[in-house]
C-alpha cells in the first residue's frame, strides 16, 4: 500500500494543491462570518442525509462551512494554530501527501454519515420515530423539508463536522512531532504528544460514555462521527510504517538536508571588487587576486589590469 501512495505522488504529485492550509483556512473563515451574518444556513449546510436522497446534494460539500464555534476570539486562534500546524506538516510531508491526508478526511466524514444513516434506516426506525416525535412536540410542528425535513436526522448530521478533521490534522502534528512544546492558554508548556494521548484518551471515553448513558444509537452515532473522522489518521501512518516508504520523520530529515544544500550551493568563491560579478552571474570570468593592491582584492578577468591599485595610508 506505501508503494502504491509512493507511485502515485510520482505521477500525480504535480496536480496537488500547493499551500492547501491557505485555502482550507479561507474556506473556514468565510464560513464562520456567513453564519454569523446568517445563522439559519447552518441547518441548510450540514452533512443530513435524510435530506441529500430527497435532492440537497450540496450538503455534501457545504458542511465544510459549518464553524466550530462562534466565538470570534476562540475562531481566531484556532484558525491561525491550525493553518500554522498544517503548513508544517505539507512541508514535512510534501503537498501531495497533506492533500490526500485532509481530503480522505473529509471522504471519510461524508462516508461516515452515509453508513450511520443506512444503519439507522435498517436497524433503528423505531428509535428514529420515538425521537422524531419528541421533537416535533417539543419545537411545534414538522420539520421543514428545506432544513432536512427530519428533526433527529438534522441533529444526527450536526454531529459531523470539521471539528473532528481538525483533530486530525492535529493528531498527525503530534505524532510526527512529538517532542515539540506548545502553551497551553500562552501559559503551560507541554508536549504534543502529550495533548495527543489526552485527546485519544477523552474521545474513547465519550464513545464509551454514549453507549453507557445513550443506549446502542446515541453510541452509534458517536462511535461513527469520530471513529470515520479521524480513521486517516490511523491509516495513514499505519501506510507510512511500511519500509518501502519514507516516513514523515525522514521526509522532513531529507527536507531539511535540501533546505541546507541549497543554501550551501548559493554561497559564492569568487567577487569582483569593482564590478561585484560572481562565478554565479557569468561562469565564463576568472578572478586573480592582485599582487599591487595592499589587502586581499580579488577582480574579474575584465578588471584585473585596468583597476585602480589600492594602496594603504
Amino acid at each position: 500500500m506505501g508503494l502504491f501512495f509512493a507511485k502515485m505522488e510520482r505521477k500525480y504529485g504535480k496536480y496537488a494543491i500547493r499551500n492547501l492550509p491557505l485555502y482550507i483556512t479561507i474556506v473556514y473563515a468565510f464560513g464562520f462570518f456567513m453564519h454569523m451574518l446568517f445563522p439559519q444556513t447552518m441547518d441548510l449546510f450540514s452533512l443530513n442525509f435524510h435530506a441529500i436522497f430527497r435532492g440537497q446534494v450540496w450538503r455534501l460539500f457545504t458542511w465544510i462551512l459549518i464553524p466550530e464555534g462562534m466565538n470570534i476570539f476562540f475562531t481566531l486562534i484556532s484558525l491561525y494554530f491550525y493553518y500554522s500546524i498544517g503548513r508544517t506538516l505539507e512541508r514535512t510531508w510534501g503537498s501531495f501527501l497533506f492533500n490526500v491526508y485532509f481530503f480522505s478526511g473529509l471522504i471519510l466524514t461524508v462516508l461516515g454519515s452515509l453508513i450511520l444513516f443506512g444503519f439507522m434506516e435498517l436497524f433503528g426506525q423505531e428509535w428514529l420515530s420515538a425521537m422524531e416525535s419528541y421533537y416535533t412536540i417539543a419545537y411545534g410542528g414538522d420539520c421543514p423539508a428545506l432544513y432536512g425535513g427530519s428533526y433527529v436526522h438534522a441533529i444526527i448530521a450536526n454531529s459531523f463536522g470539521i471539528y473532528y478533521i481538525n483533530m486530525s490534522i492535529f493528531l498527525a502534528f503530534a505524532m510526527t512531532y512529538p517532542d515539540m512544546q506548545v502553551y497551553v492558554f500562552f501559559i503551560l508548556p507541554i508536549k504534543v504528544k502529550v495533548l495527543g494521548i489526552i485527546y485519544v484518551v477523552i474521545m474513547g471515553f465519550s464513545i464509551v460514555s454514549s453507549f453507557l448513558s445513550g443506549g446502542l444509537y446515541i453510541g452509534m452515532i458517536s462511535l461513527v462521527s469520530i471513529g470515520m473522522s479521524l480513521m486517516n489518521t490511523l491509516l495513514f501512518f499505519l501506510i507510512f510504517k511500511t519500509k518501502r516508504v519514507k516516513s514523515p520523520k525522514e521526509v522532513k530529515r531529507q527536507h531539511e538536508y535540501k533546505v541546507k544544500v541549497k543554501a550551501a550551493s548559493n554561497v559564492t568563491r569568487h567577487k569582483c571588487a569593482i564590478c561585484g560579478q560572481t562565478e554565479k552571474d557569468n561562469p565564463n570570468l576568472s578572478f586573480r587576486y592582485c599582487s599591487k593592491c595592499e589587502g586581499n582584492y580579488e577582480y574579474c578577468s575584465e578588471h584585473l589590469f585596468t583597476h585602480e591599485h589600492v594602496k594603504r595610508h
